[in-house]
């Protein structure tokens, strides 16, 4: 096959409607079997017709042809775009030997409103104030009509609260949970939507379902209306007809409202449906709404409306149980086999006014009921009272909810087969990693690790599906956003959420603990005496840490450029709050959930703020900013002299004396050189003396084994992975976790369960580990200097019980393979596969004995410089690197 153009994107997206970046960014991927392919050229051509790209007459830009290896964020440098407008795009490339390859399939975007000016429509909810507690779902509508056949039809809609958009009887889009999470006293996301097949000539009508979701729902443990009491809808269809005209349909005072089936319908306290009160045909034009009440405007939105850049949440998974038992006399338990968040959709038959109830958990207790105990004040409950008649399928519409196991109560009899469905939903990122090893307990490990990502990547990353919290933790974030990057494509998911954080940032610099903030600080202020400003080291340090791993994974410098202000006040902010470059000890949070270990808060702290220091040093590298590279890299210098004089004795022990501080002391790369020994030998001193146990919390776990590997502590790394008694990864996966738990004690043999108010069974945090199975079990790690795998370092380390190791990552320019086996004899064998236009530095545990390669590369040598296409080195470890 010849070399090929696929997988085209703009700003991460295959055809995004309604971007509002003036600038896209286009990328590519090169696809060719041969070896040492990669691209010396490349020409872009944009135009605003398909006919015109296919005649060569692209009318919007043409890059001609530009002598460059850059496949991925190349930026739009054409015409000036306006909005909505459409354009076609196609790209080529020249190959090593300067041959052009076929122009690629033609793609697409669209753009979406660029201006305030351009909204038209209204922001419209009830006319009635709810006076209840709960507030129900809105229903809302209008109709028009349409004399002329229809081109082109684009409808744009946001809410304060969520929304489910519907066209003569359908539901556009496939997203829940529209628009998304922010801080809607900033900003507010707004989605775009091609409803041209929706639409027909004469009567049409839109409508919606408005939901008070974050807006005006319960969030967290802040109680409900923490942006707002009424949520509200915005919507405007822009029609264009055949014969150039055109017209909007906007949301105004002629739109009509009710209430239907939801009777209140709450993120925390979930949902109840009467089934009998929906307006049967609501959403067609021909529904008669003479009962229905004028739509109220509200004022004028004075946040900023922003076109949705991460994927939508959406159903990725529908699962169904694996086993069931009967609690009582009209209820049953279902279980999954698998935590996740989500929600359960079911068909129950039944006569008008019967109630069925959905309940849902993570755990079961000891007689096989539902463990709720962990909820608090959350109600992961959905109730439906239904009509009668024909058997209704039957699901929340803006609530969600972490389980494995449902209690259905109100059935005669165990549903069959196919009658009830776990939903599960997140944010829609492509997967990117594989990873799977000689042991399933490891394999089993790496799948909660996925789970747990997929259960709390809901808009934000959150901290938990299940409890009254729902945060989005930043410290959380952080430290799990490496190991993200390998199991999915999170670099859009991670653009917007870090826009949250800095919309949080305060004036003086300090970034926040939970983003959106959702008056977290308020809520921490007036609930504790100890309250100091949400600057909490590890916490408030993902405002650096983040975007310099989206550089790092994905080459992306938007970012870092977008957010280089907002870096430099949190570092201005940390170095003020300092006396003598160390930072105070008040960090709330400090190691969090660490066992047995204290780890001191100034020490943790002093260390996070080098490291922040240090990686913007990086970040001005990468920019250009010389005079801020020399500047924070003396200011650097300075809190690394003044951690040692201040807390590392003469022996080399840090004050402290925990695992976690050396682990990050030496993943920081806070220490200067001759205490780096002394540091390894203290912390694997600290495991050993643990019988083999870790002892590290939420900010060290992530960094424990890559520091051990790092500085030849590898079959120690290895141990502790192994673990599977308290406290260790492997301790829940041997009793049955299919997610990862909050804490290291979730639950114990010898006194069951632990901690309820504060006990997950679905946290993300602790899975931190995916990033040393990739980084280094598998060996696969990007350079900083030519980011997002242009060039691999794929070194491998093998130990422990593994013999084998099968890898995998899709990166920006193409799947990476590394796939090791180690036989009992010492034979060790890695096979690689590189993408073309990228290149590895492969560095063997022992000289290679013989390379499949084609004689391209001598053996005798541990390492090797290769470029794209498939290699197998085989090399002879040592008996004792070969024990399993």
């Amino acid at each position: 096959m010849p070399p090929a153009i696929e997988k085209l994107t703009v700003d991460y997206r295959t055809n995004p409607i309604g971007i509002d970046n003036p600038k896209p960014r286009f990328s590519w991927i090169l696809t060719d079997e041969a070896r040492n392919q990669y691209q010396t050229a490349y020409q872009i051509q944009v135009a605003t017709e398909l006919a015109k790209l296919s005649e060569d007459r692209p009318d919007l830009w043409d890059s001609g042809q530009v002598p460059s290896d850059q496949s991925l964020h190349v930026i739009y440098e054409g015409r000036e775009l306006v909005s909505e407008q459409i354009a076609y795009w196609r790209v080529r490339v020249w190959d090593k030997r300067g041959t052009p390859t076929a122009w690629s399939e033609p793609a697409y975007w669209s753009m979406g409103l660029l201006g305030r000016n351009e909204w038209h429509g209204e922001w419209i909810g009830s006319g009635v104030s709810p006076e209840e507690e709960w507030i129900p779902g809105l229903y809302l509508r209008r109709t028009f009509a349409l004399n002329r056949p229809v081109r082109r039809a684009t409808v744009y809609a946001s809410a304060l609260g969520l929304y489910e958009l519907r066209i003569n009887g359908r539901k556009v889009g496939s997203d829940r949970f529209a628009p998304g999470w922010t801080d809607y006293h900033t900003r507010v996301l707004y989605q775009a939507y091609d409803v041209t097949d929706f639409l027909t000539e004469g009567g049409n009508a839109v409508g919606a379902i408005l939901g008070t979701g974050w807006y005006a729902g319960t969030v967290g443990m802040m109680g409900r209306g923490v942006y707002g009491t009424r949520p509200r809808l915005l919507v405007q269809l822009h029609v264009e007809y055949a014969d150039g005209t055109g017209e909007r349909i906007v949301t105004d005072g002629s739109w009509r409202t009710s209430t239907g089936a939801i009777l209140y319908s709450d993120i925390i306290k979930g949902e109840k449906q009467d089934t009998r009160l929906e307006p049967q045909g609501w959403d067609s034009a021909d529904f008669q709404d003479l009962t229905w009440y004028p739509a109220e405007v509200f004022d004028y939105y004075e946040g900023t409306l922003t076109a949705q850049q991460d994927p939508p949440i959406l159903v990725m998974e529908s699962l169904t149980p694996i086993a069931a038992h009967r609690t009582g006399p009209q209820s049953f338990v279902y279980d999954f086999g698998q935590n996740m968040a989500g929600w359960t959709r079911l068909r129950v038959p039944g006569t008008e006014g019967r109630t069925i109830k959905v309940r849902h958990a993570e755990m079961l207790n000891p007689d096989g009921t539902l463990y709720t105990e962990n909820l608090r004040k959350a109600v992961q409950e959905d109730v439906y009272v239904l009509r009668g008649g024909e058997a209704l399928w039957l699901e929340p519409h803006f609530t969600y909810h972490g389980f494995r196991y449902v209690e259905v109560e109100g059935l005669e009899n165990e549903l069959p087969p196919g009658d009830l469905l776990a939903q599960a939903a997140y944010s829609s990122l492509p997967t990117t990693g594989d990873f799977e090893t000689s042991d399933p307990a490891v394999n089993r490990l790496y799948r909660n690790i996925v789970w747990g990502q997929k259960g709390n990547f809901f808009s934000v990353p959150t901290d938990c599906p299940q409890r009254d919290e729902r945060l989005g933790w930043t410290g959380d974030a952080q430290v799990f956003v490496r190991t993200a990057s390998y199991n999915m494509n999170v670099a859009a998911f991670f653009r917007k959420y870090m826009q949250d954080v800095v919309d949080a940032q305060r004036e003086d610099g300090a970034f926040p603990d939970t983003a959106p903030d959702a008056n977290w600080s308020h809520f921490k202020k007036v609930s504790s005496a100890n309250w100091h400003a949400p600057d909490n080291a590890g916490w408030g340090d993902a405002g650096v840490i983040i975007p310099w791993t989206m550089y790092l994974m994905y080459g992306d410098t938007k970012i870092l450029e977008d957010h280089y202000e907002a870096m430099r006040k949190w570092i201005d902010y940390c170095e003020s709050t300092c006396e003598g470059l160390i930072r105070p000890g008040y960090a709330d949070h400090a190691d969090w959930l660490s066992v047995g270990a204290e780890t001191p808060k100034d020490v943790l702290a002093t260390l996070y703020f080098a490291y922040s220091t240090r990686l913007f040093v990086r970040i001005a590298g990468v920019l250009g900013r010389k005079a801020d590279v020399l500047a924070y890299e003396e200011l650097f210098k300075r809190i690394q002299t003044a951690f040692v004089e201040r807390f590392v004795a003469r022996d080399g022990k840090i004050e402290g004396d925990t695992q976690s501080l050396y682990a990050m002391a030496l993943y920081f790369e806070v220490l200067p050189d001759f205490l780096k020994p002394q540091a390894v030998r203290r912390l694997a001193e600290l495991v050993r003396e643990n019988d083999g146990h870790l002892s590290t919390g939420f900010l060290g776990v992530g960094c424990l084994l890559p520091a051990l590997t790092e500085h030849g502590e590898t079959e120690l790394a290895y141990e502790l992975l192994h673990q599977n008694t308290f406290p260790s990864w492997l301790y829940s996966v041997r009793h049955g976790a299919t997610t990862i738990w909050e804490r290291w004690d979730g639950w114990t043999e010898e006194n069951g369960f632990q901690s309820p108010s504060m006990n997950s069974f679905n946290h993300y945090s602790l899975g931190s580990v995916g990033e040393w199975m990739f980084r280094f079990a598998a060996g696969l790690e990007p350079d900083p200097e030519r980011p997002a795998f242009k060039h691999i370092r794929l070194k491998p380390c093998p130990g422990g019980r593994l013999t084998s190791v099968n890898a995998r990552y899709e990166s920006g320019y193409g799947p990476i393979e590394s796939n090791w086996k180690l036989e009992p004899d010492g034979q060790f064998t890695l096979s690689v596969r590189i993408p073309p236009n990228a290149y590895a530095t492969v560095t063997l545990p022992a000289p290679a004995v013989r390379l499949e390669d084609g004689g391209e590369h001598p053996p005798g040598r541990e390492t090797y410089r290769i470029g794209s296409g498939s290699y197998t080195f085989i090399c002879r470890m040592e008996a004792r690197q070969a024990s399993v």
